[in-house]
């Protein structure tokens, strides 16, 4: 288990550290629990089973945000086991404060890109579920390659699923969806739990603050369900 958060430099991010000041609850939480909830970024591969001292339903939240929603999921599922991975400082600091204040020990936390995290320290077939909700879209064009959603990325986090593992993501901005669906569709390992976008939120989501947001701004969210196949294709 990690002493300190640590960055990662890599040559595409899909993030800009917009960062806002730290407040001093937020330092403080950092500074003390960050010991007994962060993993590091890079390393070898992780064994969860020793991570969390037990075998769960294990949940992967790529972008937690201000960690409300992971929070939430969380409490409500105490059997299952999540880590988030967020890039911004006062984010994670907000959600290791509230998962120390309720003593919650299903939850890790990861500071930094995901894309090394996912690629060096989660095995294969490890995650039960996957969630990505609402993800910088980069609308200019010339943007477009900073996406988090890419098919490379695409590709391994379908391997890091069980077999009936679902990816669950979710955006308001409409060209961004249709760039999810469009990638996410093309994955031989995945398959659709819809025939399009699924009712939203979908599946559980918490309705977070950023979407209640997007709802009075009146930018609707889409909802995109896909499942690892049980059987090897191709």
């Amino acid at each position: 288990m990690s002493t300190q958060p640590e960055a990662w430099h890599h040559p595409i991010r899909s993030f800009v550290r917009r960062e806002g000041r730290l407040t001093p609850a937020q330092h403080h939480a950092l500074t003390t629990h960050w010991p007994d909830y962060g993993l590091d970024s890079q390393g070898s591969m992780l064994d969860l089973h020793r991570v969390f001292g037990r075998t769960a339903h294990r949940v992967l939240e790529i972008g937690f945000g201000d960690g409300a929603a992971l929070l939430s999921m969380a409490q409500a599922q105490p059997d299952s086991d999540f880590i988030g991975i967020e890039v911004h400082r006062p984010g994670i600091g907000r959600l290791l404060r509230h998962l120390a204040e309720q003593r919650l020990t299903n939850v890790r936390v990861v500071c930094g890109d995901a894309v090394p995290f996912v690629q060096q320290r989660l095995a294969a077939a490890s995650l039960d579920r996957i969630n990505l909700f609402f993800p910088d879209p980069w609308p200019k064009k010339r943007h477009h390659k900073r996406r988090l959603i890419q098919p490379a990325l695409v590709t391994s986090l379908a391997q890091r699923l069980q077999p009936g593992g679902v990816l669950h993501l979710a955006t308001d901005w409409l060209p961004y969806a249709e760039w999810m669906l469009a990638v996410l569709s093309a994955e031989a390992q995945l398959v659709n739990q819809t025939s399009g976008y699924a009712p939203s939120p979908a599946a559980g989501r918490p309705l977070t603050k950023f979407e209640r947001r997007g709802q009075r701004l009146g930018h609707p969210v889409r909802d995109l369900l896909f499942q690892r196949r049980l059987e090897q294709h191709g």
